[in-house]
């Protein structure tokens, strides 16, 4: 996936809020060093550094590190952005008091080596606060359903499953040999637009997603088809009947190491 196609600009400010309640719970404060892995175009990584943090925004997104730089110098704020994945930061061993991520590490192709990295990078003294989407709901269905005939029509075979970030014991297993302790607490974020068509307009327009996948649908003469059955899900899922609304269950983990 190449996160800086399409206009992810537009995506990340739906996802804002997340990051605020992150970064609540993260609590960076001044002189600290905060690294954000995959920070995107920087919602997390501004937030923190208006605290009065130092901060290392991480991202593979050429693009959208530039645009998460502008932002910062904008501003004035202590934060620097550079080119790397969540198994290998260019980042100094025990460098972060918090590593904090917002739906970044969660599409880490290696989860334990991405385990291994965040420890790595965070002192012994440190924390770490990530966000992971819960499995369910109109959105994931959605997703789910493009995902599946993108794989039919390329012939693909069933990957296997997700690691399951959202799950309390899985995490424990992947930080447990770091020293660290994990709790969760649930969320739910809800998005927002004039209709189900205004919503699927700005998804189709500006997630990369849905521009890489486009071509192939069309391609596969599937685009018709899958757009339909992605307006059905979302027209049963909407909780706003005068305009539209879904609400998307995540989990916050958080992870401190034990004395």
């Amino acid at each position: 996936m190449e996160w800086g196609e399409g206009r992810y600009e537009a995506i990340a400010l739906q996802l804002l809020p997340a990051a605020e309640v992150t970064i609540d719970i993260a609590d960076p404060t001044g002189g600290e060093t905060v690294v954000d892995v995959g920070c995107g175009t920087g919602n997390a990584a501004i937030l923190a550094a208006e605290r009065g943090a130092s901060v290392i925004g991480v991202d593979p997104a050429e693009r959208l590190l530039r645009v998460a730089a502008a932002t910062a110098d904008e501003r004035d704020l202590d934060a620097e952005f550079v080119f790397g994945e969540t198994e290998s930061m260019p980042v100094s061993d025990a460098e972060a008091d918090v590593v904090v991520s917002v739906f970044g590490a969660i599409f880490a192709t290696d989860p334990a080596a991405a385990a291994a990295e965040v420890a790595r990078v965070t002192k012994p003294s440190g924390r770490v606060v990530l966000t992971a989407w819960f499995p369910g709901g109109a959105i994931s269905d959605a997703v789910r359903h493009v995902r599946e005939v993108m794989a039919e029509i390329l012939d693909q075979p069933p990957g296997d499953p997700p690691f399951p970030w959202h799950e309390r014991e899985s995490l424990a297993r992947l930080f447990d040999p770091y020293g660290f302790t994990v709790s969760i607490t649930q969320h739910s974020l809800p998005f927002h637009a004039s209709s189900v068509d205004e919503f699927m307009r700005i998804e189709g327009e500006n997630h990369p997603m849905a521009i890489k996948a486009r071509p192939v649908l069309e391609g596969a003469g599937r685009a018709d088809e899958v757009r339909d059955r992605m307006r059905r899900i979302y027209e049963e899922g909407n909780e706003d009947p005068r305009a539209f609304r879904i609400s998307s269950p995540y989990v916050v983990a958080e992870m401190e190491r034990s004395p």
